[in-house]
């Protein structure tokens, strides 16, 4: 059950789902080189690296369900050369999800 893990916002054009399952955290290890935890720790900490930010986005969007050229392309549009105000508070939401679970689908029950 993805939901508890599953983050959804505005992003680009519409509402978009975002989830780091199993496969894509196993992909952002081996494109960050590092393991999960440390790059959770490095986000938090501020000691990401720019492609860390856009890595987690595209990601996350194709364990949400959008197609890996698709993610690409929203990620390139909508993530690449814009202001880390604006993709950091995202990727921060898309990790705590997988950390976390939920909150918003707890809340609501």
């Amino acid at each position: 059950m993805t939901d508890s893990i599953t983050h959804t916002a505005f992003f680009g054009i519409a509402e978009q789902i975002f989830t780091l399952t199993d496969p894509m955290i196993a992909e952002l290890e081996r494109t960050a080189d590092v393991g999960i935890g440390a790059l959770y720790q490095r986000a938090i900490a501020m000691q990401f690296r720019a492609a860390d930010l856009t890595e987690i986005i595209r990601l996350g969007l194709i364990g949400g369900g959008t197609n890996p050229q698709a993610a690409m392309q929203l990620t390139d549009t909508y993530a690449t050369n814009r202001p880390m105000a604006e993709t950091y508070p995202l990727v921060l939401d898309i990790l705590d999800a997988r950390w976390n679970g939920n909150t918003e689908e707890s809340e609501a029950a």
